[in-house]
């Protein structure tokens, strides 16, 4: 019998109290939750779950708190090795110093770290990245994630029940998958199923940014030799190569949740850009403006002097990037900006170009810019332009947070609540948004 099964029609169906079963060879049989042997009284983890509050690893500015506290949770913790992020954090958090530990992830006792709800984790991309070395989770920054694993492990019975982990989808790929398995196989080992799935930053705001997201919650000692295997569709957020990485790996404890359609952005790059006068210091003088048109391919010259002739003002966005050893401007002009990075040796700045009326001007995005890009616009910024376009291209985007606590940890939370009020274990992973029956399989 195979593990898992893609659900037809986009959905899935679940009986909360029967459970089709498969042994070995044998004809599937239905059983009741009470069959099926083990633990399911809820863990003291669960103790924590109606605080809403959290612990924020990696917490950069602090754009991950952003979208939470909209959403009714409460930081309780934050940690980030990078002492200029906490100056931008506590520049807009004045309550920083009384939670946020500046330090290596390595180094935190756990005993440092309070009992939460949840604990989130926006890691290190760096070796995970297509861009980057794909040394993976051996990589000198990404293997800060197992200090966040090493962490939750020594927190024992403190564990938060709920984890939320964020990185690129480069995660899904790097080293055909294994550092991905291997994450989430430590993360079962200490009692956590997971769930995972992509959102795009540009169903939100206008700046394409894709990641992966991964949700661990902390289960009931189900036997050993017993597996949940829920049916799930493939679809928006959970596209092909993701959902053949979660087919391709029963081994894995999966927990997987309905999750509805992101939804259709209502806005472009031209609602975001601040309207700097002509003559403001920002612009670039003309000789550079005019180099970076001579750095682009003929294709994007042409498109350029298609916006240069046109009778109103229209907007691209530019990145260099090094092609055939040779540094080029990559032009983009779908009125949606490309993935904010961090300003390392300058390519990662990305670049504004303003054209019509027979006339271009080129600039950096400005540290507003990158704030309204990320869905954080009202973001106090007092840092440098280099810092704060660092610390905007490292975080997550706001309104991308503020979803997935609406549609996946607050009803999740509700359910976990009266799964430990009612001392049943449903394991379903049904949402409010799913039909009324789901589907799961327990294998054997």
């Amino acid at each position: 019998m195979r593990g898992f099964e893609r659900a037809q029609g986009g959905s899935v169906e679940f009986h909360s109290e029967n459970y089709r079963v498969g042994h070995g060879n044998s004809e599937e049989r239905v059983a009741s939750i009470s069959d099926l042997g083990g633990d399911w009284r809820t863990p003291d983890s669960h103790k924590s779950l109606t605080q809403k509050n959290y612990s924020e690893f990696f917490a950069g500015i602090g754009l991950m708190r952003l979208g939470l506290e909209k959403m009714g949770w409460s930081i309780a913790f934050a940690n980030d090795i990078d002492p200029q992020k906490y100056e931008m954090y506590k520049g807009h958090f004045p309550d920083a110093d009384s939670h946020y530990h500046v330090g290596d992830i390595h180094e935190i006792p756990c005993e440092d770290v309070p009992p939460t709800t949840l604990a989130t984790a926006s890691f290190p991309c760096n070796d995970l990245s297509l861009a980057g070395p794909r040394e993976g989770l051996r990589g000198k920054q990404s293997s800060a994630f197992w200090g966040f694993i090493r962490i939750l492990k020594e927190m024992g019975s403190r564990r938060p029940p709920l984890v939320l982990i964020e990185n690129v989808p480069g995660f899904l790929s790097c080293r055909r998958g294994r550092d991905l398995a291997e994450a989430l196989l430590a993360l079962n080992a200490i009692g956590y199923s997971v769930d995972a799935f992509v959102l795009d930053a540009a169903d939100f705001v206008p700046q394409s940014r894709q990641r992966l997201f991964i949700v661990g919650i902390h289960e009931p000692k189900v036997p050993r030799n017993l597996r949940l295997v829920p049916a799930f569709a493939e679809g928006p957020v959970r596209p092909k190569l993701l959902a053949d990485f979660m087919l391709g790996h029963p081994d894995i404890k999966w927990r997987i949740r309905n999750l509805p359609v992101p939804p259709t952005r209502d806005t472009s790059l031209t609602d975001i850009i601040e309207d700097l006068p002509s003559a403001a210091p920002e612009w670039w003088s003309e000789e550079r403006s005019s180099y970076l048109l001579k750095q682009m391919s003929q294709r994007h010259r042409r498109t350029a002097a298609k916006m240069i002739l046109g009778q109103g003002w229209s907007y691209g966005t530019v990145f260099r990037r090094v092609r055939n050893g040779k540094s080029m401007a990559e032009l983009r002009t779908d009125n949606v900006a490309g993935c904010l990075r961090t300003p390392r040796g300058g390519s990662g700045r990305q670049i504004l170009l303003k054209a019509g009326k027979g006339k271009y001007f080129a600039r950096l995005l400005t540290p507003r810019e990158c704030a309204r890009l990320m869905g954080a616009d009202g973001f106090h910024i007092s840092a440098t332009l280099n810092q704060a376009l660092f610390g905007f291209g490292d975080a997550v985007c706001v309104p991308v947070v503020e979803w997935i606590a609406k549609y996946y940890l607050n009803p999740l939370v509700s359910e976990l609540v009266r799964e430990r009020d009612t001392g049943f274990c449903s394991t379903g992973g049904q949402s409010s948004h799913a039909p009324a029956r789901q589907s799961a399989k327990f294998v054997l």
